[in-house]
């Protein structure tokens, strides 16, 4: 993530959720009040904001409107849908099922809007079906998107690389704050709005506590707006040691373990109750990073394999295929084809 980017977001992104309650009657001055900004932020062009306090600004917002999806659908998302949302999920047994009773819990709430969890090959769709013939703003539909994603992220305990986001209307002036939260490979224009991400993490079991709920809460919106990591996780202590080291320079979990001042066996029945494993994580960096460049064309599959560590091509196609149940190739095709 660009340094200019990092903790902060644009004041785009706070006139985007103000556009639909100054469009249906609300007055300024009355939506900013209690937050940190002023109405001087309406004609800030290239300002950028903490991540802190639009977090403190949206829940201000949701609050005064008593609407947590900003008057974007006919019918309002009351304030506590959210945490209600999170709290049926968690209770479920995989993030599969926890993500289809959020999904369905959203076809309740809103009047135009339903999603579907579809499933091809190796691949996860979420699908989102509208009523309306004209495409909504694209701020609806990331809006959508955040909770959605933010959810499924936490439920399985780990940052979901989104292969592509797919939306309905055309690409507005601004972006960068989107590719930042969710994907480089934005595609606009397209059929029907969706975001793809690899089929494997559906069955990562769900291990959530009502503490962890209330803690999620507590940090929300904050945790969702920026890229969702549970920090305190030893998870997420292990991740870091790795996409901080070249995977060919990774340690084994001998050497993992000492430097984490605890046994090999503390490593294993830790990452074991957060329903992780040292190889797991390893096989999500490497393949986070792997649908990263593999969207990039300048990079090669020998480029990506030997990044990754691998002695050659074959043996990184052999890996990818075990995260995946597809070849690199295939991701890239459909990374990389034109919408149709």
């Amino acid at each position: 993530m660009s340094k200019q980017f990092a903790g902060t977001v644009s004041v785009v992104m706070v006139r985007e959720a103000l556009a639909a309650p100054l469009q249906q009657g609300w007055h300024l001055e009355a939506l900013l009040k209690g937050t940190p900004f002023s109405t001087e932020i309406m004609q800030d062009e290239n300002g950028r904001v903490p991540v802190q306090h639009y977090a403190r600004f949206w829940r201000r917002l949701r609050r005064t409107i008593q609407d947590e999806f900003f008057l974007m659908d006919q019918r309002k998302m009351r304030p506590g849908s959210f945490a209600f949302m999170c709290s049926i999920a968690a209770q479920q047994a995989t993030v599969r099922q926890g993500l289809e009773v959020a999904l369905q819990f959203l076809a309740l709430i809103f009047a135009d809007k339903r999603a579907v969890l579809r499933t091809k090959q190796s691949m996860a769709a979420v699908v989102l079906r509208e009523e309306s013939i004209e495409p909504a703003r694209a701020f609806t539909y990331f809006t959508f998107w955040m909770y959605i994603h933010g959810l499924t992220c936490w439920l399985a305990n780990q940052r979901i690389p989104l292969l592509s986001v797919d939306l309905r209307c055309s690409e507005p002036e601004f972006t960068s704050d989107y590719r930042v939260m969710f994907s480089d490979n934005l595609r606009f224009d397209c059929a029907a709005s969706k975001i793809l991400f690899s089929a494997d993490v559906l069955d990562v079991p769900i291990r959530r506590t009502a503490e962890d709920v209330q803690r999620f809460l507590r940090q929300a919106p904050n945790n969702i707006i920026v890229k969702y990591r549970d920090e305190q996780s030893l998870s997420s202590q292990v991740r870091r040691t790795l996409m901080n080291m070249e995977p060919q320079h990774w340690p084994d979990a001998v050497d993992l373990a000492e430097g984490l001042f605890m046994s090999v066996s503390t490593l294993r029945r830790r990452l074991n109750e957060e329903g992780q494993s040292y190889q797991r994580l390893k096989d999500g960096v490497r393949s986070s990073l792997a649908v990263k460049w593999l969207a990039d064309e300048h990079y090669t599959f020998v480029d990506i394999a030997s990044a990754l560590g691998f002695a050659d091509v074959s043996s990184f196609y052999k890996a990818f295929r075990k995260w995946t149940g597809t070849q690199p190739s295939h991701y890239r095709s459909i990374l990389l084809e034109k919408n149709k």
